[in-house]
């Protein structure tokens, strides 16, 4: 967020950051160091220190679990709303309503009835509320992470307008479950026919040049240290037929558990993985290292997420730690053109 304030050059100080990951506040203050941080929970907050704060922006982003499409949704009676719920909360008993509202969640929040109580007292405090989902591909990164982002601004000023977004097809397909099998019932699903779907869909995407390509976010490849970063033979056995593999000219990526793949090499992948299922498990190997996949550096998805080249880690902060914050990270550049949405404040403020 606050790389946000800074790539939409709004004129802005920020007047704390608030944060209990310990890792993350380590970053954080690594790069901002004269930023105040709070290092509490936001409940632990009174409404008598966020007066003192006396800030005109709240740019937020709550906990994703208790909405996540994989997770058990169990949206206000996760104990983890806590911190939402406070602010939502204490809004209507600020002694200075802040002029503007941006938070950002997963996709699901939209269904969820913790997003019907926020907008519902957004509008009892005379707020105007825009809602709309957005990938970083709408804004030409070649990663899809579509999320959700509610806008609300005070008083009645012009409304903002939405940029415009691509189709829903950006989010990931719904899996398809099939019946239990037994021997009176034979599954309609086609491996075949899903599979051709499938590279239709990548072709589509990797042929989208308003999106650039993946090279554009690439460390220079001597910088690259190989062996720590290829995937190791236990992983190309377990994992081989779901890995999303992308080429330095592709336009698309998806994130799978918070890291990425991409291969590095001259081998055809097509010429891999349709004769797998006829080779030995070490020829299978075998055939998977030649690939040399590897995942992105943390470098590489930071620059996928939007953050500047200042931006730095401290040595002491692990490569899964680097991975786990990121991807937990929301998009620095998709966050600063919404911000760039939002009407001037006023000098009195």
């Amino acid at each position: 967020m606050h790389y946000a304030l800074i790539e939409s050059n709004l004129s802005y100080q920020v007047v704390a950051a608030v944060d209990i990951n310990t890792t993350a506040n380590q970053v954080y203050t690594h790069n901002f160091p004269n930023t105040a941080l709070l290092n509490k929970t936001i409940e632990g907050i009174t409404l008598e220190e966020f007066n003192k704060l006396s800030f005109d922006m709240i740019l937020m982003s709550p906990p994703c679990q208790p909405f996540t499409r994989i997770g058990l949704q169990r949206d206000l009676d996760d104990p983890r709303t806590k911190s939402f719920l406070h602010i939502v909360d204490l809004l209507p008993r600020l002694s200075k309503a802040p002029l503007y509202i941006l938070l950002e969640n997963v996709k699901g929040f939209e269904k969820s009835a913790a997003r019907e109580y926020l907008v519902k007292t957004l509008r009892e405090c005379q707020y105007t509320v825009q809602e709309m989902m957005v990938s970083p591909t709408h804004v030409g990164i070649p990663n899809s992470r579509l999320r959700y982002y509610l806008m609300a601004k005070r008083s009645a000023q012009q409304k903002i307008s939405a940029p415009s977004t691509g189709p829903a097809e950006d989010a990931p397909p719904a899996p398809h479950i099939c019946p239990p099998q037994d021997k009176s019932h034979t599954c309609p699903c086609s491996t075949q026919l899903k599979a051709t779907l499938e590279v239709q869909k990548k072709q589509i995407q990797n042929s989208d040049l308003s999106v650039q390509q993946i090279q554009a976010f690439l460390e220079p490849q001597e910088d690259v240290h190989e062996p720590q970063h290829l995937l190791p033979p236990k992983t190309l056995l377990r994992y081989a037929q779901l890995l999303d593999i992308v080429r330095p000219s592709c336009r698309r990526s998806w994130i799978i558990k918070h890291t990425f793949f991409l291969p590095l090499c001259d081998v055809q992948v097509e010429d891999v993985f349709p004769s797998l299922d006829q080779c030995s498990e070490e020829e299978k190997v075998q055939k998977l290292l030649d690939l040399k996949l590897r995942y992105f550096t943390p470098r590489e998805v930071a620059n996928l997420m939007g953050f500047p080249q200042s931006f730095t880690f401290p040595e002491s902060v692990s490569t899964k730690q680097q991975y786990r914050l990121l991807g937990n990270s929301l998009n620095v550049v998709v966050v600063a053109k919404l911000l760039q949405l939002l009407p001037p404040m006023s000098c009195d403020r």
